[in-house]
């Protein structure tokens, strides 16, 4: 772990997560549904999705994701964008909703968890903190996530780009999530594995930004930003811990 850190002038009250790179692992997830919603974006014309995958960040030789890309840290908005001018024959509202509906139905599924969820949000419980989730995914994604792994009844509050609190990295989801909860922006920690989540609560005022490995960013990437950086949310109470020391 790097940084020193603090949380203030008081202990944290809140922990708001990223979802994909940081709860679950994000190659092994959303690599296969990249390639698979590219391929709907198509319409059958299976020569453009390599091209379609590189202009989000997909690196179609290694299969891995690039840190700050499309596909590693926006949202369906801008990856709409992207295809669609590669592919053409859309309305982009109608390539939105198209990619929305097939996150909602396979991100559940598909997502692979990087510790035990349940464990794991029930031991935060248990430090008397309130938790939250805020991705770039749809919101309907994330909540049938969260119910899919068990952890809907831990998490106080959830967020996607269309929640009408503005995509990351800006600081409308942290605000919301201090706001849902009474909480001060001082009094929270911010974890993810990507810089647009550190931006978030950097920008929102949080106290602590702590950057994960277990997305699409190194070590290199997220320290700059962070006041920590672990290897995993598995490593959050030691560090918690530490920094109650």
């Amino acid at each position: 772990m790097t940084g020193q850190g603090a949380t203030g002038d008081g202990a944290l009250l809140g922990i708001l997560f990223d979802k994909d790179g940081t709860l679950f692992e994000y190659h092994g997830t959303w690599g296969p549904i990249l390639v698979e919603a590219a391929q709907v974006a198509a319409r059958g014309r299976p020569g453009l999705v390599p091209a379609m995958l590189e202009a989000i960040g997909f690196d179609t030789a290694t299969g891995r994701i690039g840190p700050g890309s499309i596909a590693g840290g926006g949202d369906t908005h801008g990856l709409a964008d992207a295809w669609g001018a590669i592919a053409g024959g859309w309305e982009r509202a109608a390539l939105i909703a198209e990619m929305d509906r097939l996150f909602v139905r396979l991100a559940p599924e598909r997502s692979l968890p990087v510790t035990d969820l349940p464990l794991f949000f029930a031991g935060m419980k248990e430090r008397g903190l309130s938790l939250g989730i805020a991705t770039n995914d749809v919101e309907a994604s994330a909540r049938a996530t969260l119910t899919r792994f068990g952890i809907d009844g831990l998490v106080d509050f959830a967020a996607g780009y269309d929640s009408g609190h503005g995509a990351k990295p800006g600081p409308g989801m942290a605000l919301a999530f201090c706001s849902a909860l009474g909480l001060s922006p001082d009094r929270i920690a911010v974890v993810g594995d990507n810089s647009h989540d550190l931006e978030m609560g950097r920008r929102a005022g949080a106290a602590l930004r702590i950057g994960v490995l277990t997305g699409t960013s190194a070590r290199g990437d997220l320290a700059p930003l962070a006041d920590h950086v672990i290897d995993s949310i598995a490593d959050l109470p030691a560090l918690l811990d530490e920094i109650a020391r």
